[in-house]
C-alpha cells in the first residue's frame, strides 16, 4: 500500500461497501490515480454586520451612518448600549424620509434667512442717538445689543446678538453691520449714528 498525504484517505472496495458504497464496481467518492479523496482547507469566514449607528460613537461614526462592523463589536459594545441597530429595509426607508424631512427644513430655515436678510436690506439706515462729545466723538459706544434693541423696536423681530458683527463705532457717521443669519446667508445693515 502506498504512503497517503495527511489529507488524503485510501479507500478499498470493502471500505466502499461498508461505508455505504454502491455497487457494480462504481465508487461513492472521486477517484485518481492514488484512489484518495482530497481535501482543501477553506479560509474562516468573517463574521460582519450591517449596522446604523443611533447616535455619535467615537472613533466609528457619526448618528445615521450605515457601516459595517464585526459581529462581536456590535453584540457586545454596541447593542447593548443602544448605540446602533442591524440594517433592515424597513430601517433604510425610515432613515431616507428622515433624511428628506431634514432637508427640507434646512431649506426652510435658509429661504426665512434669506427673507430676513431682503427685509433688512429694503429698510434702510437704522438710526442710532447717542450723547455727543466733542467734534464727532460721541460718549460710549454702540454695540450688539443696542443694534438688537433698535431692530426689536422699528421691525418687532428678535435677533440674536452673537450673529451681529460691528465694528467699533466711537464717533458720528454711517456705518455698515453684518448679521449672519445663516451659515449662507449674510445681511448687511446700514447704521446712521447722530449725537444728539
Amino acid at each position: 500500500m502506498a504512503a497517503a498525504s495527511p489529507l488524503s484517505w485510501n479507500f478499498s472496495c470493502s471500505s466502499q461497501l461498508k461505508m455505504g458504497g454502491t455497487l457494480h464496481g462504481e465508487s461513492a467518492f472521486p477517484t485518481g490515480n492514488g484512489s484518495g479523496l482530497t481535501i482543501l482547507a477553506q479560509k474562516k469566514a468573517k463574521k460582519t454586520r450591517k449596522i446604523i449607528l443611533k447616535e455619535d460613537v467615537t472613533e466609528l461614526g457619526k448618528k445615521g451612518e450605515l457601516l459595517e462592523v464585526k459581529a462581536g463589536f456590535y453584540r457586545n459594545f454596541l447593542l447593548p448600549l443602544g448605540k446602533a441597530q442591524i440594517v433592515t429595509p424597513l430601517l433604510i426607508k425610515e432613515m431616507k424620509i428622515e433624511e428628506e424631512r431634514i432637508e427640507a427644513e434646512k431649506r426652510r430655515v435658509k429661504e426665512e434667512a434669506e427673507q430676513l436678510a431682503l427685509v433688512f436690506q429694503t429698510v434702510g439706515a437704522f438710526k442710532v442717538k447717542r450723547k455727543g462729545g466733542k467734534g464727532k466723538q460721541i460718549f460710549g459706544s454702540v454695540t450688539a445689543q443696542d443694534l438688537v434693541d433698535i431692530i426689536k423696536a422699528q421691525l418687532s423681530r428678535d435677533v440674536d446678538k452673537r450673529i451681529i458683527s460691528l465694528p467699533e463705532i466711537r464717533e458720528t457717521g454711517e456705518y455698515i453691520a453684518e448679521l449672519k443669519l445663516h451659515p449662507e446667508v449674510t445681511a448687511q445693515l446700514r447704521l446712521n449714528v447722530y449725537a444728539n
